[in-house]
């Protein structure tokens, strides 16, 4: 699908403005009756698509004359913490990348979705412009599935294995049992063949419904592994208990972890049947986790968006997402220094 190159979006609010009290985030009234009806019987305001103004910009495009990084794979890892299944990943190594030197790390959950190269992520793209100007570190990215039994399909663009893999109970459980598949299996795997940075601060993590709560949850759970979550209409919710992370916030000691948290006024709103359930509220479950971040004292930003559920407005915004949260990586303020002053070169070729 062909997209137009041009940026959206206002301001990206910053989290620690938001010193709000949990109480203060009540539920939404019953809506009154509208015309248009939106996926899974959810009623949408009258007016256009919600989705309609999110675009991507040229940040999420192949540009002329920016190194373009490879992506190797697929490849699978068996998993013992979740026994007889297997995650399908694949690495991203920017042309920038000197084994010498200890890269940044960057995990997306439902890989197949975020490498998609017509998808509405494009983190690819994303990587390589930002890389070569400096606007992020040199890092290597993993894209990386949902495990499945090895007669189970791989998830695809058109179906992301809700029902047909383990997506719900690795990614929805608000436990550490995922965060041990990254941390435990996953990281021994890449260091084995790459050299990535031991340092927290180094490392992010981020998804998209369900793999944006699974993100937190390896951040939330290892914080001395992962620091930087990207969540893109996160699953707070309760297919599986995930609306208790605002009180875990609150009742817990502050984690040093950094939080982009984005999501859309017409994500599902947890009506059914002419019932609402706040627990299956999406936007009002990342606002309520917004609040109790930002009332604990974390580096937390977010954007409140008019997209449905989906990729649309957090791909719209995922440069500025990848900025933000690495924004503190290394930098040189010597006016003599050449080097930190021109775009990243790819790294020399090893004989």
């Amino acid at each position: 699908m062909k997209q137009n190159a041009a940026c959206v979006f206002g301001l990206l609010f910053i989290g620690g403005a938001a010193m709000v009290s949990l109480a203060q985030t009540n539920p939404p009234a019953k809506p009154a009756p509208v015309r248009q009806s939106g996926r899974g019987g959810q009623q949408n305001p009258p007016g256009p698509n919600p989705n309609s103004q999110y675009r991507l910009g040229p940040d999420s495009m192949a540009q002329e004359g920016v190194p373009r990084g490879e992506i190797r794979g697929p490849f699978t890892l068996p998993s013992k913490i979740y026994p007889g299944t297997q995650h399908t990943y694949w690495v991203y190594v920017p042309a920038q990348y000197d084994p010498a030197v200890p890269a940044a790390l960057m995990v997306y959950q439902d890989g197949q979705a975020f490498k998609d190269e017509n998808g509405d992520m494009r983190a690819q793209n994303v990587m390589d412009n930002l890389i070569y100007r400096r606007e992020i570190p040199v890092m290597i990215g993993v894209f990386i599935n949902p495990g499945r039994t090895p007669e189970q399909p791989e998830p695809t663009p058109q179906n992301w294995g809700d029902g047909t893999t383990n997506r719900g109970t690795e990614y929805n459980t608000p436990d550490d049992k995922y965060a041990r598949v990254i941390t435990e299996e996953l990281m021994p795997a890449l260091n084995k063949d790459y050299s990535i940075s031991k340092d927290p601060e180094m490392r992010g993590i981020g998804g998209s419904s369900s793999g944006a709560i699974a993100a937190f949850s390896v951040a939330w759970e290892r914080p001395n592994e992962f620091r930087k979550v990207l969540s893109n209409v996160g699953s707070f919710v309760d297919l599986r208990g995930g609306y208790v992370y605002p009180e875990r916030v609150l009742a817990s000691k502050k984690k040093p972890i950094h939080v982009f948290l984005c999501d859309g006024r017409n994500d599902n709103r947890g009506m059914r049947n002419g019932a609402y359930d706040e627990k299956r509220d999406w936007f009002y479950q990342n606002v309520r986790l917004m609040k109790a971040l930002s009332q604990k004292g974390y580096d937390v930003n977010y954007s409140w968006g008019m997209n449905l559920h989906g990729q649309k407005f957090g791909g719209a915004i995922m440069p500025d997402m990848m900025r933000w949260l690495w924004r503190d990586g290394p930098v040189s303020t010597d006016v003599n220094d050449m080097v930190e002053r021109s775009f990243r070169q790819p790294a020399p070729k090893k004989n």
